[in-house]
């Protein structure tokens, strides 16, 4: 199955793995949700995540979703920036999500990064999603 947006198919993945209280999601591996998966456990949205290969030449990330007293940690996790409509911002136009409870995940130049360290490394990108 062919998918056009392999980052909002993985997020969807995940929250669909938090409503029904899986401990794990699989989806196909890429470098690009790698990079996403990577600052969403730098963060500590989610246990870990690790790669299976096939056989076939195929591989996929088996995702680790974390839990804290039973409620999922993330609350809510949803998509900006869509193929049909780019969402870009400066890095003096990175808004703060749930006051500074959440994060925003963008793609720079400097490489796929939370919010507050673009802030820190003072450059802007692609806001890819929300994460609180």
């Amino acid at each position: 199955m062919s998918v056009s947006d392999p980052v909002g198919d993985m997020l969807t993945r995940i929250r669909n793995g938090l409503h029904r209280s899986k401990s794990s999601v699989a989806t196909p591996a890429s470098k690009q949700r790698a990079r996403v998966l990577d600052v969403l456990q730098s963060e500590g949205y989610i246990r870990g995540y690790s790669e299976v290969e096939y056989g076939t030449g195929k591989s996929e990330f088996v995702i680790e979703l974390k839990y804290a007293e039973g409620q999922p940690v993330i609350r809510k996790i949803e998509r900006v920036s869509k193929p049909g409509r780019r969402v870009y911002v400066g890095v003096k136009s990175i808004e703060h999500v749930a006051n500074g409870l959440g994060i925003s995940i963008l793609s720079t130049p400097s490489g796929v990064m939370a919010d507050h360290d673009a802030r820190e490394k003072n450059v802007g990108g692609e806001l890819l999603c929300r994460v609180f």
